[in-house]
Order: structure tokens, then sequence, then C-alpha cells
């Protein structure tokens, strides 16, 4: 299939996504499309269908039909390509609780081939940037879970990919460390114009963002700033309107 966006691609184009698990239809002909600069909110129960979605989107799984392209790759049939353009924050901390901070970021930077040079370098900035350089020799079960957090950013990011995929990140974390993670996404979407599809289920991680998807049971029900969303869903306040659309 050709990538109808080849003359400008998108960060992400996600067209008629299928994923079923038996009967059920986990995304149901998902279509949508990331452009560069856009910090977008994935807001859904859960059961919606976003950690299906991601797990497509990062190759994990494949899709029974449909197609994505990450910065005019297809993961298809490109998916080296596409999955170098890729950072993830996964729900479930997947650092090595045993190794350093430093190892778990070397040790990714290594898979996507960066020299030892910009490695270096980039661990040493991005950490500062963080609050991480007192951590750095520390290993990663010692710190705090909003510090791991931290390093998962940090690691994702290490590459500097065109696209950032986070799914319910802030699970467990305490307000201030909610705060800080969304603040960091959003100054590296600012500076970068990377895209972000932040998968969430609480309404107040969507409503700053520049854009909103409704995901409910496989199905995009609504796209668009959070306002415009929320008068497609019936009016009111987004959560007010969230809650009746997918209750």
């Amino acid at each position: 299939m050709k990538n109808p966006l080849t003359l400008t691609p998108a960060q992400l184009q996600v067209e008629a996504l299928t994923k079923r698990y038996g009967s059920l239809n986990a995304l149901g002909g998902l279509s949508f499309t990331l452009q560069a600069g856009c910090f977008a909110a994935l807001l859904g129960p859960n059961g919606a269908g976003k950690s299906t979605l991601f797990q497509v989107l990062t190759g994990l799984f494949a899709a029974d039909a449909g197609e994505v392209w990450v910065a005019g790759h297809s993961l298809s049939s490109s998916a080296v390509a596409a999955l170098r353009h890729i950072g993830v924050v996964f729900q479930q901390i997947s650092l090595d609780l045993d190794l350093s901070v430093a190892r778990n970021l070397r040790f990714h930077a290594d898979l996507h081939g960066l020299p030892r040079a910009l490695t270096e370098a980039r661990i040493v900035e991005d950490c500062a940037a963080a609050g991480l350089t007192a951590d750095l020799q520390r290993a990663v079960r010692e710190l705090s879970g909003g510090n791991r957090r931290k390093v998962e950013l940090v690691r994702a990011l290490l590459h500097r990919p065109a696209l950032m995929l986070m799914d319910e990140p802030t699970v467990g974390l305490d307000p201030k460390s909610r705060r800080d993670l969304r603040q960091a996404i959003h100054a590296d979407v600012r500076s970068r114009a990377s895209s972000v599809l932040w998968a969430t289920h609480l309404v107040e991680e969507a409503v700053a963002a520049d854009r909103v998807l409704v995901l409910h049971k496989g199905k995009l029900l609504a796209d668009g700033t959070p306002a415009a969303v929320a008068a497609k869903l019936g009016g009111g306040s987004l959560e007010e309107a969230f809650i009746r659309a997918t209750a």
C-alpha cells in the first residue's frame, strides 16, 4: 500500500487499523493522522483499546488489517526504519532494576546504534535537565517511582525520535511527578517539533493537550481540540462529555 502522504509525511498516520481477539474487535478500523509539533491525548476508559493500539504501533502485535506509517515509513514493510523514529514509555516500568541509570541508558543507545561519544553527551545533558545527575551510578531499584519514570523518559528521548508514544505513563505517580512528566514532554514538543501520543483515562491529562482523540471500544468517537471534542460529544466540560459518551 502506498503512503498517500509521501510528499509531506506525517509523524504518524494510522489507516483502517484493525485488531481482533477472537470475536472481540479491540481496534475497529481506526484512522487518524498526527503531524509534527502536536501533543495529542488518546483518551479512553479502561478497555478502550489504547494499549492494543500502542502494542501494534510498536510492533509488538501485528494488525489484522490496515496500515501504519511513522515519519513516512510503513510499519509493515519497513519496520526497522519506522521503529527508529519512535520513542516509547510503557505503562509498566521496563528498566533493568539491577543496572545503574547510566548502564540502562547506554544499552538503549547501543540498540539504536548511537556513537558512544554522542551517547555520553546526551546522557549528561538529558539527565541534568531531568535532575538525575546525582543518580547516574545508582541502581534503578534504588530510585523513587517518579525518578524511574524520568529515567524512562530520558531513555526514550536519547535517539531524538520524531514520535513519542506514552502509554498511561503517570500510573502510580504522585501529583508533582505527573505534572513534571507532562511538562517535560510539552517542552520536547516545543523545542524539537516532535509529536506525542499520550494515552490516558484521566481527563485532567487531556485538557492541556493540543488535540484529543476519544477512543471507546476500539472506535474513535471524537477528534479535535479539547473544546471541540467536548462540544461534539454533547457539550459541557470535557470530563462531563467524556463520561456521558463512554458510560
